[in-house]
């Protein structure tokens, strides 16, 4: 058995996080996961104002805890590196602690010839890039460990290769262990996003104990890929079914979540409580991979600004009418290169974007400002005037895997590995049956039974999430018997009635038996992605929570205390 902690879930996470893990119990090694999409964005902003290029908090976790690693032998294997793995290591050598630090390049591909097709979109990127980094796996980590490293620190990695690097470190793992590697992929999956494994925004947050002082969870990986998620004894928080199959949905698509070592099927695992606070996932099923890499490549988009007024009162409506009125008299609507206007009552949120910073900077702002006395009554604005901010979009495309080298260094020598290439389908045979998105399935066996009509979140749970410029959102519930009403109620067109702002995006349904779950995947939601996305909530993390307060009618016995809850 290898147990591997997580101690981050994002650049920002709880800074106390590693040396509680490393304290709280024993474990073989330490993770952390820095390197949502947008963070590259925000590092590449770091480096051109001339501050690091990779995360300084990791630094700080290793100030605290790297020593007693050491002592024990806990090996620690981080993304923190982000843009420039090479000076996050050298500042992990400056702690003077002996420790033997290895790094790994290879997916900046800002140099490669890349065709910059838009994964999502299909359009042709004619931006200059900014940053384009592969999503590279696991093997050149388990060449460091193997190598004898203390710490690896990698750029972009697949959040999961934190977790199958150690694995295939430990149990050897061939290219075509394709079984064990899918389990160590789900496995990462589950503990990438931290406290969001062990009841952190858990839709039954009641259910959740001392969630203030949530512990962060961990994995017991063993031999065949099968693992048990847990958490250290007499932290907060709390691991169950419900808890990592709502991680499990977070920020996926299909049920074939494809990697650069292997595709793992999630229509395929299986969940069961092993005892208080520990949940069993086994049976995972991975076939080959894809011959491409997924690449991560940012440009600048140019300059956004937001306005926000309150509308109290009657007529809403018609004084946000009035308001935009007042506001476009003054500023052409037209002059801008994209306007976004949201009125969730009582908020009015306008946002221009520009290539030129003065004109959707004070210009509009200012402008804004200046109906305050001649505008709708009641009128007042939560954002003062100010200037515009530069904003960059989010661009996901692949490139042929061959043309990817990871390359691992160690005390400041390259390493010679051997680099064994995944199995892959080629380009002419698709790696398995990819589930076509369904949007109904059949008449649930509750057909015909009294309804009351109450919100979906009496017994449906949800998680949403960001993909580029896509939003997912998972909901699941507890038994077969619920799910098969679920599955037979909640298809495509009854999802956008409940939420009438996916109306004209188009939706993909998958359907994940197994979980007990459906996943939806909102094509376009959130625009050109997170950092360029006006939404109120960008990266669409509350979008699970509104569809849970929304009524429908629900079988009786789903409700009732007496029923199957």
């Amino acid at each position: 058995m290898l147990r591997i902690a997580n101690c981050s879930g994002f650049y920002g996470d709880r800074l106390s996080a590693a040396r509680e893990m490393v304290e709280g119990g024993p474990i073989d090694v330490l993770t952390g996961d820095w390197l949502a999409e947008l963070t590259m964005l925000i590092l590449a902003g770091n480096r051109l104002k001339g501050r690091p290029g990779y995360a300084p908090t990791f630094v700080r976790q290793m100030e605290q805890v790297l020593g007693t690693c050491l002592e024990r032998g806990i090996k620690i294997v981080s993304n923190a590196g982000g843009l420039d793995p090479q000076g996050c290591a050298a500042a992990i050598e400056k702690l003077g602690l002996a420790a033997k630090v290895a790094y790994v390049t290879g997916d900046d591909v800002t140099g490669h010839d890349l065709d910059l097709v838009n994964l999502d979109t299909g359009e042709k990127l004619a931006e200059p890039v900014l940053t384009a980094n592969a999503y590279l796996g696991a093997r050149p980590i388990a060449a460091a460990l193997s190598a004898g490293a203390d710490v690896v620190v990698t750029g972009r990695v697949t959040d999961a290769a934190l977790v199958t690097g150690p694995g295939i470190w430990r149990y050897g793992w061939r290219p075509g262990d394709l079984d064990a590697l899918a389990g160590s992929v789900v496995a990462g999956h589950v503990i990438e996003c931290g406290c969001q494994a062990t009841g952190g925004n858990y839709s039954f947050f009641h259910e959740v104990p001392d969630l203030a002082h949530c512990g962060f969870p961990l994995v017991e990986l063993h031999e065949d890929g099968s693992s048990v998620v847990t958490k250290h004894p007499g932290t907060g928080g709390l691991v169950s079914v419900g808890t990592v199959t709502a991680q499990l949905l977070y920020e996926i698509g299909s049920p074939r979540y494809l990697g650069p070592d292997v595709v793992a099927r999630f229509d395929t695992i299986e969940l069961s409580q092993e005892g208080p606070d520990r949940v069993r996932v086994s049976g995972v099923k991975g076939e080959p991979a894809p011959d491409t890499l997924k690449v991560a490549v940012n440009y600048l988009g140019g300059y956004r600004n937001t306005m926000t007024l309150m509308l109290t009162g009657l007529e809403l409506e018609e004084k946000a009418r009035i308001a935009q009125e007042a506001i476009w008299a003054r500023v052409p609507r037209e002059s801008f290169d994209s306007v976004d206007v949201s009125f969730d009552p009582p908020l009015l949120r306008i946002t221009v974007m520009d290539r030129d910073a003065r004109k959707a900077g004070r210009a509009f702002s200012s402008a804004v400002v200046e109906t305050g006395l001649a505008s709708y009554p009641g009128f007042y604005g939560l954002t003062p005037p100010g200037d515009a901010s530069p904003y960059g979009v989010y661009w996901p495309t692949l490139i042929p895997a061959g043309e990817v080298t990871a390359r691992v260094f160690l005390d400041g020598e390259e390493l010679t590995f051997e680099d064994e290439s995944p199995v892959t389908a080629g380009a002419d045979e698709p790696a398995g049956r990819e589930p076509a998105p369904v949007t109904s399935a059949a008449v649930p066996s509750s057909e015909g039974e009294p309804t009351v009509d109450a919100p979906l979140g009496v017994i449906a749970g949800a998680r949403s999430g960001d993909k580029g410029g896509n939003a997912n959102l998972g909901v699941w519930v507890r038994t077969p018997e619920q799910y098969a009403w679920l599955a037979g109620t909640l298809s495509v067109e009854r999802l956008k009635e409940l939420l009438p702002a996916l109306g004209a995006l188009k939706v993909d349904r998958h359907e994940f038996a197994n979980l007990n779950a459906l996943n939806f995947v909102v094509h376009g939601l959130l625009g050109r992605g997170v950092a360029a996305s006006p939404r109120l909530d960008p990266q669409a993390k509350a979008l699970g929570e509104e569809l849970r307060a929304r009524p429908m009618p629900i079988p009786v016995s789903f409700v009732s205390p007496d029923g199957p809850r």
